[in-house]
């Protein structure tokens, strides 16, 4: 384990490859699980102004389900994405090929909204643990994203370089720059 700041972070991180590949994969993490995606407090203000401005990307099941709730609780009482029929999230929308894609995110990127989608979302594949005194930083593998694995490997791209922007984003430069340290030193041993 590695420890910067308040923090404590997964080896895994530095040694195992990953880059998403949708080509393979359709976006499955934002279809498949048994709850929505993990949402810190904050942003359950964001999704309501959001909504507004990504309704119009979204269907009119996902409207329905988000004029219901915006975000529920799952069985372990934290806050997620609402999802339909338990089992897409409801901020999904899909191409014509079939892939999902975070309407939340198409807003962004077409310069709509300034929140780019919920953290938890951004950081995947990583995971976030809030404790008392420490954040623990893993790597959640599962086997949806053994594609993105394939492709990591043959890139060279390590977990936290793929996730460079989003744990900026969440733990910010100086925090991402120690980390790169970190793993330089991590491979002279």
């Amino acid at each position: 384990m590695i420890h910067i700041n308040d923090t404590i972070i997964s080896e895994v991180l530095l040694e195992k490859k990953f880059v998403c590949n949708l080509k393979a994969c359709k976006g499955a993490c934002c279809v498949e699980g048994d709850a929505g995606a993990p949402l810190d407090e904050d942003e359950l203000k964001k999704l309501e102004e959001v909504y507004p401005i990504v309704k119009e990307y979204l269907s009119d099941q996902s409207i329905k389900a988000l004029e219901e709730n915006l975000y529920t609780v799952d069985t372990d009482g934290d806050y997620v994405t609402t999802l339909i029929n338990n089992k897409e999230c409801a901020y999904v929308v899909f191409e014509e090929d079939g892939t999902s894609k975070c309407g939340i995110e198409q807003a962004y990127l077409d310069g709509k909204t300034d929140w780019k989608k919920p953290i938890s979302c951004h950081l995947f594949p990583v995971r976030l643990n809030e404790y008392e005194t420490f954040t623990a930083v893993n790597y959640a593998y599962w086997d949806i994203c053994d594609d993105a694995c394939v492709l990591g490997e043959q890139l060279g791209v390590k977990v936290y370089q793929f996730l460079k922007e989003p744990l900026i984003r969440r733990f910010g430069e100086k925090w991402f720059n120690e980390l790169e340290l970190v793993d330089h030193n991590f491979n002279k041993i």
